[in-house]
Order: C-alpha cells, then structure tokens, then sequence
C-alpha cells in the first residue's frame, strides 16, 4: 500500500523546498525593530506553530507514498494541497511559502500520476497561487492574518492608484514567474522519470537476454548431444554391433573350422578399421573450423585431403564463376570472390559439404565423388555427385546428415534437390542466394 520515496534526487529537492519553506515562515514568526523596512506584524503564537507543524507534516508526508490505491493516492495529494493552505492562512505571507510548498505538491504528483494527473495538479496549484494573490489584492484575511506583502510606511504614503498599480504589477510578475517555474519543474521531473523508466526497461531487457541466451544455449547444447548420439548410434553402434557378430562366429568356430574363424575374425578386423575410421570422420565434422580468418577454397581444400586419406575415396574438386550475359562486358570474376560470401553461406556451404562427406562415407560405398562450386552474381551453386550405390530419396530414413543439409540450406532461403536411384549414386544440389 504504502512505498519508500525511490527517487533520491528528488527527495533531496523537496528537502530544499521545504527548508526554504521553513526559513520564510521563520523570518515571518519572528518579530523585528520597527525601523526595518519591511514590517512583521506579531502573530498569535498558537498560529505560527500550527503553520510550523503543517510544513513539518508536509514534509513527513513525502518519506512514504501510495503505490496502488487510486483514491489514497488523490486523497494524498488532495491532503498536500490543504497543508500548504492552512500554512499560509496560519503564518501569513503566501508569496513567499506558498509557491515552495506547491511545488513539493506538484512533484509528487508527478512520482504519482500519468501525465494528464500531473497537469491537472500543475493548473490546481497555478489556480491556488492566483487565489493567494487575489486574496492579498482584495485584503481578504480569513484568520485576519494578511496573505501578501507589508510595505514599508514610505510606500504606503503613496496615491492610492499608484500603490494599486505597484501591487497589481507585482502580483502580475509574481503569477507570470510561478508559471514558468510550474512548467519547468513538470518538464523536468518527467524528463527525470522517463529517464528512470527507460534505465529500468534496459535492465529488464539485458536480464530477459540473458535468460534467452541461457534457453537458446540449453537448447542448443541438446540438439547437438541428440546430433551426436544418433551419429554413433548410426554408423559406430553398426560397425561395433555387426563386429561383435563376428567375433562370436570366431569364438563358435574356432575349435570345428579354424579355416572358417579365421575368415570370420578378418571381417571384424576390418569393421574395426572401418569403425576407427568412422570415428575419426565424425571427430573432424564436430571440430570448429573458423571461417573468418581462412577462405572457403582453403577449408574445402583441407577437408578434401583429410577425406581422401581416411576413406581412399577419390574426389574431383572443381570451383568456378558465372556471369550473367548483360555483365559480359565488365571486369572479369577473379576466384578470390567466394571468399568475399557472406560468413554465414561459407560456413553453411562448409558444413553441407562435410555432412554430404560423411553420409557418403557410412553409406554409399563409393569410390568417385565430384564436388563442384559456382559462384554467380546473384546466388551460389554447390553440387556434390558420388557413383556409389544409391538410394530411394522417398524411404524415410532416421540419418541425420541429409535433415541437417536440408535444414542449413532453408536457413539461408536457397533451395536443395536430392537425385538417386538404386545402383546409380547420389548427387546433391544446393543453390542459396548471396547475402
């Protein structure tokens, strides 16, 4: 219901509102020679100290606010409003306490309110002030304590109309300088506010990235554990499920037909081979081969040789540029213009070729593979053809290379295209725009 003042700034100027407040009605309370200029007319002494605790009530006021209730917070402001009034009815003197106390008033309708509550309560105090001034001009003293200015005797000597048009023009500077006082203390209260809010938004903001970079990073981490536990469960866990059947026709025949044992434990040295090699594939495919200090021909180059020396599989790499017809007349394409792709297609074209590799390795016993690259103007062309066994493209299969091809090239808007038939390879297309 009720909440700490939490703006410390503004806490400290309605401090200096109301010791200036205070000092006013002190100098009013007071009593001085009668040689000063300005003259202190004596007060009751129950009014100045019912004035005095009205600013000190004022001022205690402003330790807590309301935080949810509507109707205590109007109460509030509404109860600010009638300690500045009673204030200056009790000591006097409203152009001098009045404007500070309306102030404080004013600034904390604005911790309080939307912006239509804080005009609302700037116009209420403007009205208040002027109703202070006419009173003074008009001489009405609702507890015979005068509201407005004491003239030295000097200047009450003067013509009526002459001393009406000093007060007038007085009271008319004084209304036009508490205006723009209103006005600026309103900008800048909220300029303070708005200020605030944004901070608190920022804040809030960088802690719920926070949060989404931890999800997505949880996230992330999982998709790869699953990555990683259906390649073993692909290629490793068949290599190591069909070596162990050969080591137990090893062991079943080894006393009756050593001749036939010895055929069986051949074939599980070289699905041990195959399965080290296997290993050693997915190993380079889970490494973190950076593309932004290294061009793409050099990365495809490396990973071609590694492939070739683990599988005894020959590739033809071949890179080459198009240009449209309408840019035949211009400067040539020079072959260093793939390494000026967008980072994201260069790392996705490496990863698509590593994957096609790797699917190519565990499944379609093939000696020859052709990888060819083109870059055009517009879009880049990658097509990866082997002449190994081949597939139905329609079968649903549960490996994961060619999900995740289809899902890096949908990534970047391009398009894939899958051609096999049974007996006749596999070739793989990929086009994806330039970025």
């Amino acid at each position: 219901m009720w909440q700490k003042h939490s703006f410390r700034l503004l806490l400290y100027l309605e401090w200096v509102l109301l010791g200036i407040a205070l000092l006013a009605a002190f100098s009013l309370v007071i009593p001085h020679h009668r040689h000063h200029l300005v003259y202190h007319p004596a007060h009751p002494a129950l009014f100045n100290l019912a004035g005095i605790l009205c600013i000190a009530t004022l001022g205690l006021m402003g330790l807590r606010l309301p935080s949810n209730s509507k109707l205590l917070q109007q109460i509030y402001i509404g109860g600010g409003f009638i300690f500045s009034w009673l204030t200056i009815l009790l000591i006097g003197r409203g152009e001098r306490v009045f404007p500070a106390l309306l102030l404080i008033v004013l600034i904390r309708a604005c911790l309080l309110f939307s912006w239509s509550g804080r005009i609302f309560v700037a116009i209420l105090a403007y009205i208040s002030f002027l109703a202070v001034q006419i009173m003074s001009l008009m001489r009405i003293n609702p507890f015979g304590i005068p509201l407005g200015r004491r003239f030295p005797p000097i200047l009450r000597r003067l013509p009526s109309e002459e001393l009406r048009r000093i007060l007038f023009g007085l009271a008319f500077n004084s209304a036009l300088f508490f205006a723009f006082v209103l006005v600026f203390v309103l900008l800048l209260v909220g300029a303070v506010l708005a200020e605030h809010e944004s901070r608190a938004k920022l804040v809030k903001a960088h802690r719920r990235l926070g949060q989404y970079a931890l999800q997505i990073e949880a996230q992330a981490t999982l998709q790869e554990r699953n990555r990683i536990a259906r390649e073993i469960h692909d290629s490793v866990g068949h290599y190591l499920t069909a070596q162990s059947i050969q080591l137990e026709n090893t062991a079943l025949f080894l006393a009756q037909d050593p001749a036939k044992a010895s055929g069986h434990l051949a074939k599980a040295r070289q699905l041990g081979k195959e399965a080290l090699a296997n290993i050693r594939s997915s190993v380079a495919a889970l490494r973190n081969n950076s593309l932004e200090e290294r061009s793409l021909k050099v990365m495809l180059e490396e990973l071609i040789a590694e492939f070739e020396s683990n599988t005894n599989i020959a590739i033809a790499f071949k890179m080459s540029h198009r240009l449209p017809r309408r840019e035949t007349t211009g400067p040539a394409v020079t072959v260093g213009q793939v390494s000026a792709l967008a980072p994201e297609v260069s790392t996705a074209l490496y990863r698509i070729v590593q994957e096609a590799l790797t699917n190519i390795t565990r499944h379609s016993q093939a000696t020859q593979v052709n990888l060819n690259l083109e870059a055009a103007a517009e879009k880049v062309s990658l097509s990866i053809k082997d002449n190994g066994c081949g597939f139905n493209p329609q079968d649903n299969t549960t490996g994961f290379g060619l999900q995740g091809i289809q899902e890096r090239t949908t990534a970047l808007q391009g398009s894939l295209r899958i051609m096999s038939e049974y007996g006749k390879g596999c070739q793989i297309q990929v086009e994806i725009p330039k970025k």
